[in-house]
């Protein structure tokens, strides 16, 4: 059963890199970006928080919230945060109960090896916590430009 635009949002509550707790309920009334990526510090997910860092003013001109969500803790998120200058919240899914609610966490395979990881997907929340798009399996470059401008026509 996959997520699809329309279905209600999982809600959730998770600890941002300083500790405090934050929860998509809090942003009803704002569209939400909500991306999982896999791992802090890795080139793809270096590539996809520094688009979204760099695309960040027009994300806030346009009142929209970026999230982003891991399985990696607080501190490895302040370090990676700090390291890049990123001006959003990166969340700690430390058991991945999130990304699984988003059907973003399960089995992968890298170089022969498998293992349980987070899938590279962003979900769009609209304003009254529905799904309005989702991304699945997304490249890194340019995701945030390119759902950027996918924004327009959500939320004219």
């Amino acid at each position: 059963m996959a997520l699809k635009p329309g279905d209600l949002a999982p809600d959730f509550s998770l600890p941002d890199m300083e500790g405090n707790m934050v929860r998509l309920s809090d942003f009803r009334s704002k569209w939400v970006v909500l991306y999982f990526y896999p791992r802090d510090n890795t080139p793809g997910c270096t590539k996809e928080a520094c688009g979204f860092r760099d695309a960040y003013p027009d994300y806030q001109s346009q009142d929209i919230v970026v999230l982003g969500v891991s399985t990696d803790d607080a501190k490895s998120h302040a370090k990676f945060a700090h390291k890049f200058n990123l001006p959003f919240p990166l969340l700690s899914d430390a058991d991945g109960s999130v990304a699984t609610a988003y059907e973003s966490y399960g089995l992968k395979k890298f170089m022969g090896k498998e293992y349980m990881g987070i899938t590279r997907n962003t979900f769009v929340i609209d304003p009254d916590g529905k799904i309005a798009k989702t991304y699945l399996k997304v490249k890194p470059e340019h995701h945030a430009t390119a759902l950027l401008a996918d924004m327009a026509s959500l939320t004219s």
